[in-house]
């Protein structure tokens, strides 16, 4: 009885524990429904509901004339909701299917039978968020919304999609260092996209998304979603068809010299306006590429182009003129123990105008020297009057800092003033050196060079970029004109020779200097050719610099390398832009001076009457050509059979390919402008699909 006590009073005592415990467990129970509720609700809510942004389309670039540069593009990420409530098993089952096959024809990614398997594990596994498609773009979304099960509707076929968005460049490399990128956390943001961030970037918007069981968050449909605001489009200065003219020239003149790198800016001389800054540099395999934004940000001594500053100067303390004397001969002169020499020794008795043009090293160091050895911090500052000594202030990011010595900088030396004179021991951009050749071609007003004409959004303006003047007058009109005489005479007999045209006038100035091999000095292998200036240089409207660094073949003198490349791209903007291209002309009103050299006779007869020149045109047939003779100048009919080849040389591309493929001949062309010559001579034998290479140009 006993033991039987004992074993009934340890169950009763289990039985009342447990009993105590359950009591305990159901109290709980009840104060954390009844107490303690809605606080764990709220816990809960928040581990699996979160609000993500919604990523806003970032404003687009655009240049001058409304081309777009740089857009973003969405790209979406496509799941399915394969275990809704809201698809059907019976719908699942008879179109998952033909689902897996519009898939697989579409994309061509997987086999009908892997998108089947898929589509039906993913509902077997009751996955919530199955992915399909990463990086599907916008066409691609529209198609598979009417796929089957998709079609359904947005809520109702479980098509789930999220979206970002992808920055495209249009015009692929073009500008690619001026334009520039903008990425978080990336210490080397450039170019405009990196300026004008804010503006760009927009506000992001707000989404709901819930955590499912695999980890993954999956968007909710709520109404309280934030859309996002999205950002500022950029209106540049940049004109896409000269910048694509620039970097195709410059990129012929480094592969034809196998040069190092280089760089071209064309900019408006009133405004500031850049049109065009090409940046090619050498890769390790051969090939050039937008490595770096030399054109703004390579500080390095500019050689012979700052033989302008340094005249400018002198004119301006009044110092020097232009039929000042200075001797050249043997084209040598010491100053200590440094000899300057004349890329061409000999020489002899010359003014300051023939020492510019010819581009004398003895000569122009000589005219400084005369001047200010008393007083080199008198030269020095008035070069600092030029403000050439500070930055530009550029909206862009990476301007290398100018560097003009001065008698107290530790690096003066006895010979700093003369080597100063010829561009060594001064370090500018080329996009500086620019600046001050375009106060000179704006008579003396220096104006700030940008990048950027407008920020707008929804398409008004919000922020105009007005010209911002730097120094509104850098020297007298005295001195800024005997400085565009020297100008215009380098290239009308000077070094600058090679851009001598009948058609417009340049103004501008070679350099050629070596390249200093940091603590190694200067060799006879590395150097820089350049040529900077404006045109047309009795009305200047454009000034442009171009630079070619370290050419390995060929020449390496400023008038060789690099002014073919100004040439190219001034001709470019005489053939098409009609404020310049007036300027060809003579206004005399004569037929001798009529530009319309040959052409489609009724063309020929209205442009002439339009531009105001006189046309003895008379009833010559379809087709006239400008012919002399003892009568004098008129117009007299293009010969066109079908059996000999007629003259198109005067004649625009357009008409010339139409009448020659008219004739049955296949034709191609070089060049920009009017055809200078034809491959066959007028009067060959016409053999159809015979073909005829025409080459055009500027000048007649």
């Amino acid at each position: 009885m006993d033991s039987r006590k004992s074993i009934l009073t340890r169950v009763y005592l289990v039985y009342g524990f447990m009993f105590v415990v359950g009591l305990a467990i159901l109290a709980k129970i009840l104060y954390i429904q009844l107490v303690e509720g809605e606080m764990w609700k709220a816990k809960a809510e928040k581990l699996s509901l979160k609000y993500f942004n919604i990523e806003p389309n970032r404003g687009n670039i655009y240049d001058v004339n409304g081309e777009m540069l740089a857009t973003s593009v969405p790209l979406f990420e496509v799941r399915m909701d394969a275990a809704s409530p809201l698809i059907a098993d019976t719908t699942f089952e008879n179109n998952v299917d033909s689902l897996a096959i519009s898939l697989s024809t579409y994309f061509h990614d997987k086999t009908r039978q892997e998108y089947k398997s898929l589509l039906v594990k993913g509902r077997i596994n009751k996955n919530r968020y199955l992915l399909i498609k990463r990086k599907a773009n916008f066409d691609q979304l529209k198609a598979l919304r009417k796929f089957p099960i998709f079609r359904i509707g947005k809520n109702s076929g479980g098509l789930i999609t999220t979206v970002q968005n992808k920055r495209v460049y249009p015009y692929d490399h073009l500008g690619y260092r001026t334009l520039g990128w903008f990425k978080d956390g990336n210490s080397n943001n450039v170019g405009i996209e990196s300026a004008f961030n804010s503006e760009m970037q927009g506000m992001a918007g707000k989404k709901l998304y819930q955590r499912i069981p695999d980890g993954n968050w999956r968007p909710m449909n709520r109404s309280n979603e934030i859309d996002p605001v999205n950002g500022a489009d950029i209106i540049t200065t940049i004109d896409i068809n000269i910048q694509d003219v620039a970097e195709e020239a410059l990129l012929r003149q480094l592969e034809v010299n196998q040069a190092d790198h280089g760089c071209a800016i064309l900019m408006e001389v009133k405004t500031g306006e850049v049109r065009a800054i090409a940046n090619l540099g050498r890769t390790k395999d051969g090939t050039y590429e937008e490595l770096y934004n030399y054109a703004i940000g390579e500080s390095t001594e500019p050689g012979s182009t700052f033989k302008l500053f340094s005249l400018l100067a002198a004119f301006e303390d009044g110092k020097a003129k232009l039929t000042d004397i200075v001797d050249v001969t043997g084209g040598t002169t010491q100053y200590g123990r440094r000899t300057m020499k004349d890329s061409h020794l000999g020489g002899g008795v010359m003014t300051v105008q023939q020492a510019f043009e010819k581009s004398s090293n003895v000569g122009i160091s000589k005219i400084i020297y005369r001047a200010y050895a008393a007083n080199p911090q008198a030269f020095v500052d008035r070069l600092h009057s030029f403000s050439v000594n500070k930055k530009l202030g550029l909206e862009i990011k990476g301007e290398g800092r100018p560097q003009i010595l001065g008698t107290k900088d530790g690096l003066w030396s006895n010979s700093s003033l003369p080597w100063m004179s010829i561009g060594y021991e001064v370090a500018l951009t080329p996009l500086q050196i620019l600046t001050f050749y375009n106060a000179v071609a704006n008579e003396g007003v220096m104006v700030k060079p940008h990048f950027v004409k407008e920020v707008r959004n929804a398409g008004m303006p919000v922020k105009t970029f007005k010209t911002q003047v730097i120094n509104p007058k850098i020297a007298s009109k005295e001195a800024i004109d005997m400085a565009r005489i020297m100008l215009e005479a380098v290239v009308d007999h000077g070094t600058g020779s090679a851009l001598k045209n009948p058609i417009y006038k340049v103004a501008g100035k070679t350099g050629t200097a070596q390249v200093a091999q940091n603590s190694g000095g200067y060799n006879k292998t590395n150097y820089k050719g350049s040529f900077v200036g404006y045109f047309p240089a009795d009305n200047p409207k454009y000034s442009c610099i171009v630079v070619i660094n370290n050419p390995s073949v060929g020449g390496y003198y400023g008038g060789t390398i690099s002014a073919p490349v100004f040439r190219e791209i001034a001709d470019r903007i005489y053939a098409t832009d009609p404020d310049v291209g007036m300027n060809w002309v003579d206004t005399t009103n004569t037929l001798r001076t009529n530009p319309l050299k040959a052409g489609y006779t009724q063309d020929i007869r209205y442009l002439s009457q339009w531009l105001g020149y006189k046309a003895d045109i008379g009833p010559v047939g379809e087709w006239g050509t400008q012919v002399s003779d003892s009568s004098g100048i008129r117009f007299a009919a293009v010969a066109e059979n079908q059996e000999t080849l007629p003259s198109v040389v005067g004649m625009g591309a357009r008409d010339a390919v139409y009448l020659l493929e008219k004739l049955g001949l296949t034709v191609t062309i070089t060049g920009v402008g009017l055809v200078k010559q034809q491959s066959l001579a007028p009067g060959s034998r016409i053999l159809p699909g015979s073909p005829v290479m025409l080459s055009l140009g500027l000048k007649n």
